[in-house]
């Protein structure tokens, strides 16, 4: 409180030097010591990628339709003839920003948890490349900071891979969040944005996937370690096609951080979820955090449980315009064996014990 006077009485005198100093020992106030503002600006990081991902999509395309209704129509109008010109874009390899994939924010966010990304083999630019997220979570926490963010030093481990992950076409259909989107490296997941990547934009290139999709969203659980993968084999015959390697990547972690109350199989609420996964294109799950005040109540900030995220050997695939079904096969086992293999090696290192299996369903 003294120092807060002396800043005022600075101000009051006219005198800059008051200011400077009551500034240099804010750090010595208790309830504004280093650790906590470090602690406020992950909780408002964090706080920013859920509301985000959340909201404002939805909160853009009502704006956007109510400058029609207003004296601001034309910016309105000048902004959606731009969304017009530009609604290919995304298909072709996007708008990616280094200036935000390096944003501060993205080292609280990280932090938060934390999150980190372990390099197990090299990668060569001279390839093309196809990597298996697994588990999807509720949020794919670990994929967004791994792969459309610069806080755990991807390109750095990976010299010469630009990542790209895929989510939701409709998201791109959404003003401004498009644009946020592609900022961050992202793509839609769907073949033409996916085959533009490893087609028609050079060698380097690795596709993040989040094989599981929506379907896994409403499996994920703390001590959960399960993923849908037993019957996705487009992934493969899209590497197959393009002659991109196969990466399977695990996060350890990635189903800690939130809480969700999970339906049973032939169950009126699973049968809703399903019902809405086909309309809507995601699945809506009912899941709770911790509160942004009170850690001990339910809020939809994560927990702040480690996500530990490991890249795993590269699997050749060579390039087939039309591989058969006996070859996608094939492959789509080397795959699970793969994915198995990375899971058992790590498991001990990341909080399981070795009894801990893998399910695939």
């Amino acid at each position: 409180m003294k120092t807060i006077l002396a800043a005022y009485s600075g101000v009051q005198k006219g005198t800059g030097s008051s200011i400077l100093s009551a500034l240099y020992d804010l750090p010595s106030v208790p309830w504004l010591t280093r650790s906590k503002i470090v602690k406020y600006l992950q909780l408002v990081s964090v706080l920013h990628f859920v509301t985000t991902f959340l909201a404002m999509g939805l909160v853009c395309s009502l704006l956007l339709v109510y400058l029609f209704c207003t004296d601001c129509w034309m910016l309105a109008a000048i902004y959606t003839a731009w969304l017009i010109y530009d609604w290919n874009t995304p298909k072709k390899g996007g708008r990616r920003s280094t200036w935000m994939r390096n944003w501060t924010l993205w080292k609280y966010f990280r932090d938060y948890f934390p999150i980190r990304l372990i390099k197990t083999h090299d990668l060569l630019p001279s390839r093309n490349y196809i990597f298996g997220y697994h588990p999807h979570g509720i949020f794919c926490v670990g994929a967004f900071c791994n792969f459309s963010t610069e806080s755990t030093g991807f390109s750095k481990k990976f010299p010469g891979i630009k990542p790209s992950l895929a989510t939701l076409a409709g998201n791109f259909r959404l003003p401004l969040f498009r644009d946020y989107l592609m900022s961050g490296g992202i793509c839609p997941v769907n073949r033409n944005s996916i085959d533009y990547l490893l087609s028609s934009n050079g060698t380097g290139n690795a596709v993040v996937i989040v094989i599981g999709g929506a379907a896994e969203s409403l499996d994920c659980a703390p001590g959960m370690n399960s993923v849908t993968l037993k019957n996705r084999k487009g992934f493969v015959k899209l590497a197959l096609k393009q002659g991109a390697d196969l990466v399977p990547v695990y996060s350890f972690g990635e189903n800690e951080v939130y809480k969700q109350l999970i339906f049973q199989d032939g169950s009126w609420g699973r049968a809703a979820q399903k019902r809405l996964q086909k309309i809507l294109g995601f699945a809506p799950c009912l899941f709770h955090g911790c509160g942004l005040f009170f850690p001990e109540s339910w809020g939809i900030l994560p927990y702040s449980k480690p996500i530990t995220t490991v890249v795993g050997e590269p699997i050749t695939v060579p390039k087939i315009a039309n591989p058969s079904q006996d070859v996608i096969d094939m492959y789509h086992a080397m795959y699970i064996r793969s994915l198995r293999s990375l899971f058992d090696n790590h498991k001990c290192r990341f909080g399981l014990s070795e009894s801990d299996t893998l399910v695939i369903q």
